[in-house]
């Protein structure tokens, strides 16, 4: 059984790693590798990734109420935006489910994180380039599909979802802070979609988590969470996003020599 303070912790990653351009996955399995740590099931899974959505709601509700509020009232805009939304999120869900055992294969594979963590760092890197030729656009129907096949990177362990999507926007020409938005506007169906299709292993897997864990797991997740955008946000106005790449490639050293060395 998981203890609160295992709980806490793997809650803190998934709270910090889901929206800086990290790669919540791949720490996790690296956290869970450290720790020696491995639930059944996935309850606590999708409790943590649950928490990380009460956190975009939180820090983006009047962007959120707005595009709501211009939906019920039928504008062309909020329309169109939500459309947006929705063509973003069609990539990574259709190659989940069509490649959905050789994905989860990856997560019991302790290699594929720390070589993802190389990879995401180059991506990160690169935003400098991205970011030197002033994108000012807001996203279009087929920057929209594109930031989507980014996102579908993420489903690889140790490739950040925030990351990709963020400097795949930058370099489709979309404002750094519209980038940001988008980035995690679009995250809301995708975890709750992620979610619900996880019920049903929910229902059927073991119960290895107490109420207790899974509570303290949750709130470390969504307060984290909440710092963690605002931060990504701060990081990309000031235009030091890419030094999450060195902090990526240390990681990612660190924890392959752990492997080999263990």
């Amino acid at each position: 059984m998981m203890s609160i303070w295992e709980a806490l912790i793997l809650g803190f990653v998934q709270g910090a790693t889901e929206f800086l351009p990290v790669s919540s996955s791949g720490h996790l399995v690296v956290a869970q590798e450290l720790l020696d740590v491995h639930v059944e099931g996935v309850l606590f899974e999708v409790a943590v990734h649950v928490a990380t959505l009460v956190s975009i709601v939180l820090v983006y509700r009047e962007r959120i109420g707005g595009l709501l509020a211009g939906m019920l009232r039928r504008e062309r805009e909020a329309w169109e935006y939500a459309g947006l939304i929705v063509a973003a999120t069609i990539p990574a869900a259709v190659i989940g489910l069509a490649f959905e055992d050789r994905l989860e294969a990856l997560f019991d594979d302790p290699v594929v994180p720390g070589v993802a963590f190389l990879v995401t760092g180059v991506l990160l890197w690169s935003s400098r380039g991205a970011l030197a030729r002033g994108p000012e656009a807001r996203p279009v129907l087929r920057v929209a599909i594109l930031i989507g096949l980014a996102q579908a990177l993420a489903l690889v362990p140790g490739i950040s979802r925030s990351g990709s999507t963020v400097v795949a926007a930058l370099w489709l020409g979309v404002a750094p802070i519209e980038a940001a938005a988008f980035s995690f506007l679009m995250a809301v169906p995708a975890i709750a979609g992620a979610a619900v299709l996880q019920i049903p292993d929910v229902l059927a897997g073991p119960i290895e988590v107490s109420t207790a864990a899974l509570l303290a797991g949750g709130v470390a997740a969504a307060v984290t969470g909440v710092l963690a955008i605002k931060t990504f946000v701060e990081m990309l106005r000031r235009r030091s996003f890419h030094h999450f790449a060195l902090y990526l490639w240390v990681v990612g050293v660190a924890y392959l020599a752990w492997l080999a060395l263990r």
